[in-house]
């Protein structure tokens, strides 16, 4: 084994995208359209000072879209121009009460609107450092795909439900052993940042013990003991127990792979235009070793070279269409044969989310396909 290799480090997630404000030229521009829509309409009507009153919320709409400094110019703006139209245009004295009025309300928008834009562009600046550090902690955790050993190439997606947190329950992870490569993913059952912590204590367990144990079953039992260890030290911190929905894969210059199924959906093996399950013996998930019956055990199945494996989680295979129906994973994968096993699980999360309707998803999603190497 050569370790693993990255085929295109650029996948990673290596910045965060903010919502860029408008330019000084476009806010000045819309300001003064706004302001001659007004005094246009003013004409017309016959009574512009009170169409003055659109203008007042103008800053509030400039605290919402634009820069401090560019609010505080819409809000300077409309004060002197409400200021000018009120008092120094007015042809008559009455009514001066409803003028001041007018006058006070606009500089308290005003004020108000520039505190407000400050308070916003304070809260994007901290969601973004806290998207950065989680997209750093993504890339730590969970390698970016596609992953490259001797024996497979790795690609696939990862969406969690929630798209500003960027680890979810969901996790994968491959290592290059001594003994070929192993695949692992599974699902924490929950949510929140409980789940997250039980997510870590797996794929850590995972990347130490699938170099050090030469069986399958020898690493599922040391992913067991990680969670039972994290749910020992969650009751301590009133969290809740969580088990974990794993499958194993054990792939190396063999034409067999070998698999441990913890309660995960099982594998699917596309070769030669034909969409197989292979017969997978599905034992408890991990954390919960100890009520088992019988003890882990190791399946085999054909794994053919140029082969391709589909491995998910059940937020795709239970994602539900507004009838109820279940996401067809087996009909669907039929349909996408002729699609590449870097472009399958783009093509799967799409047509999952077109799948019920409305876009939305009510869990995390993991797909990954597993090639096999042409030569071996």
């Amino acid at each position: 084994m050569t370790g693993i290799r990255r085929k295109r480090p650029a996948d990673a997630l290596d910045s965060i995208d903010a919502i860029e404000p408008p330019g000084n030229v476009e806010t000045v521009v819309g300001v003064l359209s706004v302001t001659v829509l007004v005094e246009v309409l003013g004409v017309l009507s016959g009574s512009e000072v009170w169409l003055l009153g659109l203008l007042v919320f103008l800053p509030g709409t400039a605290s919402a879209l634009c820069t401090v400094q560019q609010t505080k110019f819409v809000a300077a703006w409309t004060t002197l121009f409400v200021t000018f139209t009120v008092v120094v245009r007015a042809v008559s004295g009455d009514r001066w009460l409803d003028r001041a009025l007018l006058v006070l309300l606009t500089l308290a928008l005003g004020a108000a609107s520039v505190y407000a834009c400050h308070r916003r562009i304070g809260r994007e600046h901290e969601m973004l450092r806290l998207r950065s550090t989680a997209a750093a902690m993504q890339r730590h955790i969970l390698h970016p795909l596609p992953l490259l050993t001797d024996d497979v190439l790795v690609n696939g997606i990862y969406e969690p439900v929630q798209e500003d947190r960027l680890v979810g329950g969901d996790i994968y992870d491959v290592v290059a052993s001594p003994w070929g490569t192993r695949v692992l993913i599974g699902d924490v059952q929950g949510k929140g940042l409980a789940a997250v912590g039980a997510a870590f204590a797996v794929i850590g367990a995972f990347r130490e013990a699938a170099h050090r144990e030469p069986t399958l079953t020898a690493l599922v039992d040391a992913l067991d003991g990680a969670v039972v260890r994290h749910n020992s030290y969650a009751e301590q911190t009133g969290d809740d127990d969580r088990f974990v929905t794993a499958l194993v894969v054990g792939i190396d210059a063999d034409a067999e792979a070998q698999v441990v199924n913890c309660g995960h959906v099982p594998p699917r093996l596309l070769h030669e235009g034909v969409v197989a399950t292979p017969v997978v013996d599905t034992g408890v998930p991990l954390g919960l070793a100890e009520l088992a019956v019988e003890p882990t055990t190791v399946d085999w199945f054909t794994f053919p070279a140029g082969s391709t494996l589909v491995l998910t989680t059940d937020g795709l295979t239970e994602t539900r269409a507004g009838d109820g129906t279940f996401y067809p994973l087996d009909e669907r994968l039929a349909k996408y044969l002729d699609l590449s096993p870097t472009e399958l699980p783009k093509a799967l999360h799409e047509d999952s989310r077109e799948f019920t309707g409305d876009g939305r998803r009510h869990d995390d999603v993991a797909v990954l396909t597993v090639r096999r190497s042409p030569s071996r």
